[in-house]
């Protein structure tokens, strides 16, 4: 984890107290706290894990442990628009791979980082299920199918 602290606004560490208070403190409500938690944060630094392993009363190893095994949690601040690149096999087979390098020259950031306007982020899934329309492209809840690099330039531009 960074060394870099992260300032947590009083009312949001409100909100997620009582968002735990909501699951009545149990441990075994971790997962649902947590997807609570990333709704008020838009992610999960350390001092938000911190907070939820207060209150729920289990080690910060364990939060860190189960934010970081699902990959719907993150502990990086997602863009305003966020990118994800299929890359399960019919995406992949299909040239996702070169799309996701134009996504990543376009942008001048790296899978896993965010612009530094806060506008995009970028990231790969395994699969999201429309392997018909590989290769595939989402951006926030939008999806993109039959994309390629030239079709790059067209999807960044509607945002």
């Amino acid at each position: 984890m960074s060394s870099i602290k992260i300032e947590l606004h009083e009312n949001q560490i409100e909100q997620l107290v009582e968002v735990c208070r909501e699951f009545n403190n149990e441990p075994g409500e971790l997962i649902n706290v947590l997807h609570k938690a990333q709704g008020i944060f838009g992610y999960l630094p350390a001092e938000v894990q911190e907070i939820v392993a207060r209150e729920l009363n289990v080690s910060v190893a364990k939060v860190y442990g189960v934010v970081t095994f699902y990959s719907f949690f993150t502990m990086i601040p997602k863009g305003e628009n966020p990118i994800s690149i299929c890359m399960g096999t019919a995406c992949y087979v299909r040239g996702a791979e070169k799309v996701l390098d134009e996504f990543r020259r376009s942008l001048k950031i790296e899978v896993g980082q965010t612009t530094p306007d806060g506008k995009f982020s970028l990231n790969c899934l395994r699969c999201v299920g429309a392997c018909g329309l590989a290769p595939v492209v989402m951006v926030g809840d939008k999806t993109y199918g039959r994309v390629s690099p030239d079709g790059v330039k067209q999807i960044l531009s509607e945002y």
